[in-house]
């Protein structure tokens, strides 16, 4: 083996993560930084977003809290963003209503945050020219929107939305030589999927569903996430990654 070599490293590239105070946010931004990248780490909560710069590994590293619903914060947060090889876009939440009982408040608030801001955000990016030729766009859509379950619609549709949007940045950003690609993550264990909707003995049980008979660790899909940022993907484009057994 030649001595150094390794395709998948992220050295010289600076990394923009959204989302990064938790969950896959936080595995992504932290095994980002392992990797070798400069880290872009931005949430809407100091303290836990301060968890996280505790834990990257090596120096220069940047945090800018910032909501990203909020378009003042936006715009601060391009200002702020030094240029960019890669971006990760990871900030989502999750509400769970059956159809028939969704409220529109509650609508809003899901897409606004995992459909609205990431349409916003990249645009605000690209428009400032803070993405290096050559960079990498990664957006975190979900299993959930191809395999829907009851209750679940809300979410399922703004990730299904977010998975076509990345196609669509993939076909725009080409001439630019910009990928675009989409991770379809499927069951974590992240805060996220652990909010009291089912039971510990319902969790367990849908676990059987799955090959390997676990729901997936948030480094599982960080690594997926570096695979599509670095140079070993760079002929990848438009395409979805199903990460899920």
């Amino acid at each position: 083996m030649m001595e150094g070599y390794n395709p998948y490293s992220l050295a010289g590239k600076t990394v923009l993560v959204t989302g990064a105070s938790s969950g896959i946010g936080r595995a992504t931004a932290i095994e980002c930084s392992r990797l070798g990248a400069t880290v872009v780490a931005t949430g809407r909560d100091e303290v836990r977003l301060g968890e996280t710069m505790a834990a990257l590994t090596g120096e220069g590293h940047v945090s800018i809290l910032a909501n990203l619903t909020n378009a003042e914060d936006v715009a601060r947060l391009v200002s702020e963003l030094p240029q960019i090889d890669g971006f990760v876009c990871n900030a989502g939440i999750t509400r769970r209503r059956p159809v028939s009982y969704v409220k529109e408040e509650e609508l809003r608030e899901v897409f606004e945050t995992n459909t609205f801001a990431v349409f916003t955000l990249t645009k605000a990016i690209m428009k400032a020219k803070k993405m290096n030729r050559g960079g990498s766009m990664v957006f975190i859509s979900s299993m959930a929107a191809r395999q829907v379950t009851p209750g679940n619609a809300m979410y399922a549709a703004s990730k299904a939305a977010l998975e076509s949007f990345a196609r669509s940045c993939a076909q725009e950003y080409a001439p630019m030589q910009v990928r675009a690609n989409a991770i379809l993550p499927g069951m974590v264990e992240t805060p996220l999927n652990k909010q009291g909707v089912l039971s510990a003995e319902m969790i367990e049980r849908d676990k059987q569903n799955y090959l390997l008979k676990r729901y997936g660790k948030p480094e599982e899909i960080a690594w997926a996430v570096i695979y599509l940022l670095s140079d070993a993907s760079a002929w990848i484009s438009g395409t979805s990654m199903m990460v899920t057994c």
